[in-house]
C-alpha cells in the first residue's frame, strides 16, 4: 500500500534530551542499530510535539487535524543494504491524545501510537506538559521556560552543535505490535530552528525505570524547542527485524 504524504504545522516541538551510558542503551536497540555517540555518550530523549493542520497534501488546511504527541527516541546509526552508514532515531514508544492517530497509525500511515492524556500549558515562553498513558504504562512530566543558552553541563558545546545533531535524525523507525518489523517515517521541514529551554522539572517513567537505567547510567542533558514549522511526513521503507527476515 502506498502511503500519502502528510503535511501540516509543527506548532510546538519540545526535545527533552538525556545522555546515557552506551552499554545501557545497546540492549534496548534491535539489530542493526547502534547508539549514535556524542563524546562517548548515547543520546536519548522525548519528543513532545503539537501538530496542527495535519492532512494529505491535496487537502486544504482548515480540514486538518490537531493532536498532542510524545515519542521516546534514541539517536542511532546503522549500515544499510548498500553498506552505507545511515543515522536517525529508534522509537520504542509513541503516544497520542488523538484517537485517529491511534486508529490509523501502522495501518494507513507508519507509526503505531498508544493512547494517552495530555495536559499542556504553553504561553510561548513557559511550557508545562504532563502525559499519562491510558493503560498506566507511561508518565511524563516536564516544566521549563525559554532561555538564551544551553546548560553549562550539556555535552553540546553550542546551540549550533545541538541543532545539527538532531537535524540529521529526521528518519525514524518505531516498534510495531507484531514484532516482525519496524515502521519507518521521515520528517521534512520547510526550515529548521531550535532554541534552548531551561528545564525546572523533568520526569519520564521510561528513563526512571531502574531495570533499564540503573543509578548513574542516565542524566538529563538539555532541552530544545521548535515553533511554527511547516513540514511533511513521508513514509520510509519498513525495516524487517532479522529474526523474522
Amino acid at each position: 500500500m502506498k502511503f500519502p504524504v502528510i503535511i501540516g504545522l509543527i506548532h510546538r516541538r519540545v526535545l527533552v534530551n538525556f545522555r546515557v551510558k552506551p552499554e545501557f542503551i545497546q540492549p534496548l536497540l534491535p539489530d542493526p542499530f547502534k547508539p549514535k555517540l556524542l563524546k562517548g555518550w548515547a543520546m536519548a530523549g522525548i519528543c513532545l510535539i503539537r501538530l496542527e493542520q495535519i492532512r494529505p497534501g491535496w487537502m486544504p488546511a482548515p480540514i486538518g487535524l490537531c493532536s498532542e504527541n510524545a515519542a521516546h527516541r534514541i539517536a542511532v546509526t546503522w549500515m544499510d543494504k548498500e553498506n552505507q552508514l545511515q543515522e536517525g532515531v529508534y522509537i520504542p514508544r509513541r503516544d497520542s491524545n488523538s484517537f485517529i492517530n491511534h486508529l490509523v497509525g501502522g495501518r494507513l500511515f507508519p507509526g503505531e501510537h498508544h493512547r494517552a492524556d495530555f495536559h499542556v500549558h504553553d504561553d510561548g515562553k513557559a511550557v508545562e506538559l504532563s502525559v499519562h498513558g491510558l493503560d498506566d504504562s507511561l508518565s511524563v512530566d516536564v516544566r521549563g521556560h525559554a532561555t538564551d543558552s544551553l546548560p553549562s553541563t550539556s555535552l553540546f558545546s553550542s546551540l549550533q552543535e545541538a541543532s545539527d545533531f538532531f537535524k540529521f535524525g529526521s528518519l525514524g523507525y518505531s516498534d510495531t505490535a507484531s514484532g516482525t518489523h519496524l515502521d519507518g517515517i521521515s520528517l521534512l521541514t520547510k526550515h529548521w530552528e531550535v532554541k534552548p529551554l531551561r528545564m525546572e522539572f523533568v520526569h519520564s517513567s521510561f528513563f526512571a525505570d531502574p531495570e533499564k537505567f540503573p543509578e548513574g547510567s542516565v542524566e538529563f542533558d538539555c532541552a530544545l524547542v521548535m515553533r511554527d514549522i511547516q513540514h511533511e511526513w513521508h513514509a520510509a521503507p519498513e525495516m524487517q527485524l532479522k529474526k523474522f527476515a
